[in-house]
């Protein structure tokens, strides 16, 4: 992977970067999502923010010897504190990290949304998190995706602000409302493994039934609304 050839998962998330877009990836690693971006004329104007010195200056070195400096900004900071007013700033990338992770940066800056129009967000896990904060936050999904690479399984939400209010199922919560319908391949593989890890903790925490009452009562309702989907 380069900046002229990306992953499958990061062609997949810059697919939803709409053109002549001001983007912030955070978390961007050695900047090879907003290289591409820029040069295929996508985005008008790029942050690449990493918090870890080794890959904030990997990702320095790759826009200097692209020449992208004019174009791509390199920032230190920790999440979206590298967003500045001024950016103007509509459309942020957070990719490769876990929901847990990319939740609480979302929280930590809230101000630093406002005037965003668009965030795409690829989980590693936890994606379920993620519409749990859109619903609080009235972000709301206009798409997702769910690939398969290098044998992981990825999910890609795509959520853009609603002046209406933001509510989902259970089930839409836990596997995705979009996913949910289309059912892909990858979608059933994803939920069958899980289902079988799932059904065979319930069973271990059952045979201890008395001191994990409301663990179980939890996982038998998340396995209910996978049998519900998948049959």
């Amino acid at each position: 992977m380069n900046e002229q050839q990306l992953s499958e998962r990061l062609e997949k998330v810059v697919s939803y970067v709409q053109q002549g877009a001001r983007i912030a990836d955070i978390g961007s690693d050695h900047a090879y999502l907003p290289c591409y971006a820029v040069q295929k004329g996508q985005v008008e104007f790029a942050i690449a923010g990493e918090v870890v010195e080794g890959p904030f200056q990997s990702a320095t070195k790759q826009v200097r010897s692209l020449d992208l400096s004019e174009r791509i900004s390199v920032r230190k900071g920790d999440g979206l504190a590298v967003i500045d007013s001024e950016d103007r700033v509509d459309t942020v990338v957070i990719a490769g990290m876990g929901g847990a992770l990319i939740r609480s940066i979302l929280e930590a800056d809230p101000e630093k949304l406002m005037g965003v129009k668009r965030l795409i967000l690829q989980p590693n896990i936890g994606a379920h998190q993620l519409r749990e904060w859109g619903e609080k936050n009235q972000w709301g999904l206009v798409a997702e995706s769910i690939i398969k690479e290098d044998s992981k399984i990825y999910e890609i939400l795509v959520l853009e602000p609603s002046e209406k209010v933001v509510r989902y199922s259970n089930g839409e919560r836990l596997l995705g409302p979009f996913l949910m319908q289309e059912r892909s391949i990858v979608f059933q593989e994803k939920w069958q493994n899980e289902l079988a890890n799932w059904t065979q903790i319930q069973a271990k925490i059952d045979a201890t039934r008395a001191k994990n009452e409301e663990k179980l009562a939890e996982l038998t309702a998340k396995i209910k609304i996978i049998k519900d989907v998948l049959k």
